[in-house]
């Protein structure tokens, strides 16, 4: 049983882990309403830039002059996945739900007889997957130092797949993060961006009589424009997992707050009744040795 001391120590360093979990809940909750603004405010684009792709993609498909983005290379032979996670922790299943589904992917690739390469987004997705699929890994990008997803972040990681494509190295690319939905939801979501695929629905409505003209030709459009929709695509990505780790975090640090109130509770309970346990204790031990005079 422990004693009183350990029992007063071990409520104090409760309250200290207590303390700090508010103060991660509070600091979640400000990053939140900014990556929450940012995600929203760039799923309109995002939207518009795929309805007018899938417009283009539409009115060039089956043509032999298709991009090669659009069209492919004829195979899915070897497949890349690019597994988007978190460089930090405390953050609930944020993580793990992404590298999950990352994992039945992956194992589900494999077991077609397809070869798989992975490119990791983030630390965690990294140390998770390294486990299992180390000898898979081909490059590691770190966004440790940023403070604040930009383009330019998107950018950078659109421009080494590219390169990659470009060079052999894959035939499909298929990004995994997490959609952000509300504080408590978060989707895991995998989404294919090379070759591109665009749903025909999506494109805009037209009349039986409407004919556009495209100058240039839509082949040379779509080239130029492809590369960009990886790149948004991406950047998309990465914008709804800053809301959704956020929003995971928040969630996360409040109930270990909590529970950690809780656990004061129990460990005062037991303090207290430790405590008057001694006292009756000390007391009879007085009485006895006051009768045994």
């Amino acid at each position: 049983m422990p004693s009183l001391k350990d029992l007063k120590n071990r409520i104090a360093s409760v309250k200290n882990t207590r303390k700090i979990t508010k103060a991660m809940q509070m600091v979640a909750a400000a990053k939140l309403r900014r990556a929450q603004e940012a995600a929203e405010a760039a799923r309109p684009y995002a939207e518009r830039m795929n309805a007018v792709m899938a417009g283009l993609a539409a009115s060039v498909k089956g043509a032999d002059n298709a991009p090669r983005l659009l069209a492919g290379t004829g195979s899915d032979k070897v497949q890349l996945v690019v597994v988007m996670t978190a460089e930090r922790g405390l953050c609930g299943g944020f993580n793990s739900s992404i590298v999950r589904l990352a994992r039945q992917r992956i194992a589900a690739l494999q077991a077609e007889g397809k070869t798989v390469k992975v490119l990791t987004v983030g630390k965690k997705g990294r140390e998770q997957l390294r486990r299992d699929f180390g000898n898979l890994l081909i490059d590691h990008v770190d966004l440790s130092e940023v403070r604040r997803i930009g383009y330019d972040n998107a950018q950078g990681i659109a421009r080494s797949i590219l390169k990659r494509f470009d060079a052999g190295e894959f035939d499909v690319a298929t990004i995994f993060y997490n959609r952000f939905e509300s504080v408590i939801s978060q989707v895991p979501t995998a989404l294919q961006v090379i070759p591109a695929k665009y749903d025909e629905s999506d494109a805009p409505e037209t009349g039986e009589n409407t004919v556009y003209d495209y100058e240039p030709s839509e082949e040379e459009i779509l080239a130029d424009l492809l590369p960009r929709g990886v790149a948004t695509q991406i950047f998309t990505a990465l914008l709804e997992n800053a809301a959704s780790e956020q929003g995971a975090r928040m969630t996360a640090m409040d109930n270990a707050t909590r529970n950690a109130g809780d656990m004061i509770d129990r460990l005062t309970i037991e303090y207290n009744r430790t405590r008057q346990a001694a006292i009756t204790k000390e007391l009879i031990e007085i009485i006895s040795g006051a009768e045994a005079l």
